[in-house]
């Protein structure tokens, strides 16, 4: 890692704009600043997530990811770099699969909720969404690797379990969807 933070306040960016890995200049409202944001913020909602009492391998796989999207960030901060491997997905999906195997299957749709540790997963899962759909924006004017999208579409998918699992471990279930429930 070349630039390591000494001074925090640098007043660099109070013109609006900030600086890439790169050590280019980009506006702050720039789509790949914007997708950076999202994906911090996840990476800080999945830390929410952390605080809360969760069973030892969920925490792990959690504090995994949490170092995957630093490598997320990474790439999207320098344009062209694409370090994300088909393995830290396939890394998802077993986990994903593993999760969902010990569930019943879902015959409604579930509504965000039950514990708080739950509740967090299904937070954490919206803004994984949003991360998603920033780095679909920025690829649209700009080149950005497959494997940093696909894993942001896979961790949505685990973050999705992981809440109906959490429910499970804080002696709850899905909250199901009643249509029409409030007419």
């Amino acid at each position: 890692m070349g630039h390591r933070l000494s001074k925090i306040t640098t007043r660099t960016g109070d013109g609006g704009e900030t600086g890439l890995g790169d050590g280019s200049r980009v506006r702050k409202d720039s789509p790949r600043v914007a997708a950076l944001g999202e994906i911090d913020e996840l990476n800080s909602a999945i830390g929410v997530l952390l605080a809360e009492p969760i069973p030892e391998v969920i925490r792990e796989s959690l504090e995994g990811v949490q170092h995957d999207l630093f490598d997320l960030g990474g790439d999207v901060s320098i344009p062209g770099r694409a370090t994300m491997t088909a393995g830290q997905v396939e890394r998802l999906e077993a986990l994903l699969e593993a999760l969902n195997a010990g569930l019943p299957r879902l015959k409604e749709f579930i509504l965000p909720g039950g514990t708080r540790a739950a509740s967090l997963a299904h937070l954490a899962r919206t803004v994984c969404r949003r991360a998603e759909r920033s780095l679909v924006a920025l690829s649209s004017s700009e080149e950005v690797a497959d494997a940093g999208r696909i894993y942001l579409n896979r961790l949505s998918d685990l973050l999705f379990v992981l809440g109906r699992v959490l429910n499970r471990e804080g002696g709850g279930d899905d909250v199901l969807w009643q249509q029409g429930k409030n007419r």
